[in-house]
């Protein structure tokens, strides 16, 4: 008779304590204040296993297990809902972030900022230290906490045109796209003449903004404010405050942030990709013998999503936990079989993409095509997973309908509600760009950037950026694991520090550098 294997003990005192997190995490998105939990006994179990984290005396936020110290991702994704509960809490809705602040909030700036500016109607001045060197200046000043505020992720903000108004020259220096985002929100200067014209005449921040709307070639926006001035026998000096060489928005009806904010991009970054690429073989005699140097280069360990969704506390988790089922250091044989089905499922995302890099060599239009078929690349990708019960069938339906964060990434992807709108413009780019080489590495780094699904973006974004260099009979381009930390280290320059050039630099050093040999060496290593 075989000996009953004893079962798993549970632990009562966690899944209780993940029980009274999960339900803070509902009511205060991951950001727990020490009195929110009353038991010492349960927050002290919860930052033993790591599914709390530390931020300041009394305060944490949600994180995951496997995070290690080092690991940035838990705060990043964390960044803002902190920042909104802690002031929040502290001084209700008596403050208001600054003028440069809040237009970065208003204009979908991605980045977690180093330090963000408080103004509060009573308070002392105080700098709050922040994990990974990022910080909250507090200072009191009740003239700069404006009567009508608006909320923006649940912070008290400046509306738009009163903090145009009331930034100085530097932030059309340090932050022309939030600049050019900001004034191409504008309707109308008369948006911006109350405050203007309020008391104390705005001299120079009015001459500074008629100048900016000239700049950007809305010339009747600029005569509106000089006029306005005039009346009081006012003549404005005109000077841009844009050290740019041109603009990278043209004036349209476009109000959407994160639509105008990648609109910007491309144009602003468009040269700057040719001059770091070689020119396109072109596609003349492309055909069978393409797709047979595609076969050849095919890579089956594609790499792990790069991205997560926000570590969240689930009853299934809670109900794991309390059976003993639950291994803060994974399942071995669990991660085998999701890289099995992972491997698979880029197999066929791989012949997926084939037929579409057919029907660009056959002279059809290389964004309409990833426009069309991008979707179907995705559901090849997750296939296999769905089909074993690890992935639900409705995520292959359609986009991401939540957040999600980018492990260890100060760029926080774009909310869901704004994908629609920022995909088409994606692909209405693509569709005129006449650069094969702007197409692909663009069009990589947006999608990327836009982040569209829950899982699995860098590898669609990889397949997308080697359809889009066949449209001009570049070869298949590889982006080796024993590179991945300057692959990224160059997509965090560009979606933070707002620089493209090194990941243009980058792809276009893979495309050349690839053959067998390396790769079998590679493999190896």
């Amino acid at each position: 008779m075989n000996p009953v294997a004893p079962r798993p003990k549970g632990n009562p005192t966690l899944a209780a304590a993940l029980k009274t997190l999960k339900r803070l995490q509902e009511k205060h998105n991951g950001v727990i204040e020490a009195s929110d939990i009353k038991s010492d006994e349960q927050r002290i179990v919860l930052v033993d296993t790591g599914f709390l984290r530390p931020v300041m005396k009394g305060w944490y936020i949600s994180s995951s297990p496997s995070d290690n110290d080092g690991d940035t991702t838990a705060w990043y994704a964390s960044f803002w809902d902190f920042v909104s509960g802690y002031l929040g809490k502290r001084f209700a809705k008596r403050y208001c972030l600054n003028p440069e602040a809040s237009l970065m909030l208003h204009t979908g700036n991605t980045t977690v900022p180093r330090q963000v500016t408080c103004v509060t109607i009573d308070s002392g001045t105080s700098k709050v230290d922040l994990p990974f060197d990022t910080s909250l200046l507090v200072y009191p000043d009740k003239i700069r906490v404006p009567m009508a505020r608006l909320e923006v992720r649940g912070l008290q903000v400046w509306p738009v045109a009163e903090a145009l108004c009331m930034v100085g020259p530097s932030f059309f220096v340090n932050n022309p796209r939030e600049a050019e985002i900001a004034l191409a929100t504008i309707r109308n200067a008369s948006e911006l003449l109350p405050t203007l014209l309020a008391g104390d005449k705005l001299v120079t921040a009015a001459s500074r903004l008629a100048a900016a709307f000239a700049f950007v070639n809305r010339p009747d926006e600029a005569e509106r404010i000089q006029k306005a001035f005039a009346k009081f026998k006012i003549t404005l000096k005109l000077v841009n405050p844009f050290e740019l060489a041109e603009p990278t928005i043209s004036p349209g009806k476009e109000r959407s942030p994160y639509v105008l904010r990648l609109r910007s991009m491309w144009a602003g970054w468009r040269q700057d990709v040719i001059n770091a690429f070689p020119p396109a073989p072109g596609l003349e005699n492309q055909g069978a013998g393409y797709l047979a140097r595609v076969d050849e280069r095919y890579v089956s360990d594609a790499y792990n999503s790069l991205s997560i969704e926000g570590y969240r506390v689930t009853d299934d988790l809670i109900e794991r936990v309390a059976r003993g089922d639950w291994n803060p250091d994974g399942n071995q044989e669990h991660d085998k079989t999701r890289d099995a089905l992972a491997a698979r499922g880029y197999y066929q995302a791989f012949k997926a993409v084939k037929e579409s890099i057919s029907k660009v060599l056959a002279d059809s239009n290389a964004g309409l095509v990833v426009k069309r078929d991008h979707h179907d690349w995705y559901a090849e990708l997750f296939g296999p997973s769905v089909t074993a019960g690890i992935v639900e069938a409705s995520q292959l339906a359609g986009y991401r309908r939540g957040p999600i964060f980018i492990r260890n990434s100060m760029h926080t992807p774009l909310p869901s509600e704004a994908l629609l709108d920022s995909l088409e413009a994606l692909w209405e780019m693509l569709e005129a760009e006449p650069e094969a080489c702007v197409r692909a590495v663009l069009g990589h780094h947006l999608f990327v950037f836009i982040h569209p699904y829950f899982d699995g973006n860098g590898r669609i974004g990889r397949l997308l950026m080697n359809t889009l260099l066949a449209s001009g009979g570049y070869p298949w381009t590889v982006i080796r694991m024993s590179r991945r930390d300057a692959y990224m280290k160059a997509l965090e320059a560009a979606s933070v520090k707002g620089q493209i050039t090194p990941l243009a630099e980058f792809i276009a050093q893979e495309m050349r550098e690839w053959s067998p040999e390396r790769e079998r060496k590679d493999s190896k290593a």
